[in-house]
C-alpha cells in the first residue's frame, strides 16, 4: 500500500519538474546579451578579481551562529513536554547543553569569537 503512494509520489514530483523545465524552455526569452554574462554584486560592476580570500573567522562565526540556533529549535519542543518526561529529560538536556558549552569554551579558547 505505501509503496504504491511512494511510487505515486516520486512520480509526480518527477513529471512536475519535467513540465516546469519544458513550460521554462518554450515560454521563456530565447535573447543573449553579452551585459547578461558579466558577473556583479548589488548591482555594480565588479573591479578586478572576484577570487578573493576570505577570513575563515567569518565561517567560524557562522557555524557558531548556527549551532546556538539548532540549540534553540531543540529547546523548545523540549520545555514543552518536559513535565511528562521527569527527571530524566532534565539530565539529557543538561547534557545537550554541557556539550555545547564545552564548544562555546573551546571557540573562545581558539580565538573564533575575536574580529582581527
Amino acid at each position: 500500500m505505501y509503496f504504491i503512494l511512494l511510487i505515486t509520489v516520486l512520480v509526480t514530483a518527477v513529471v512536475l519538474v519535467v513540465a516546469a523545465f519544458v513550460i521554462a524552455k518554450l515560454m521563456g526569452p530565447r535573447t543573449y546579451n553579452k551585459v547578461k554574462g558579466e558577473p556583479f554584486e548589488c548591482g555594480v560592476p565588479t573591479r578586478g578579481s572576484s577570487w578573493i580570500p576570505v577570513h575563515v573567522g567569518y565561517y567560524l562565526f557562522a557555524i557558531l551562529f548556527l549551532v546556538f540556533d539548532v540549540e534553540t529549535v531543540f529547546l523548545y519542543p523540549w520545555a514543552v513536554v518536559v513535565k511528562d518526561f521527569g527527571v530524566m529529560a532534565m539530565v539529557s538536556i543538561g547534557f545537550f547543553l554541557l556539550v555545547l558549552v564545552f564548544g562555546l569554551a573551546y571557540a573562545w579558547r581558539k580565538g573564533a569569537l575575536e574580529w582581527k
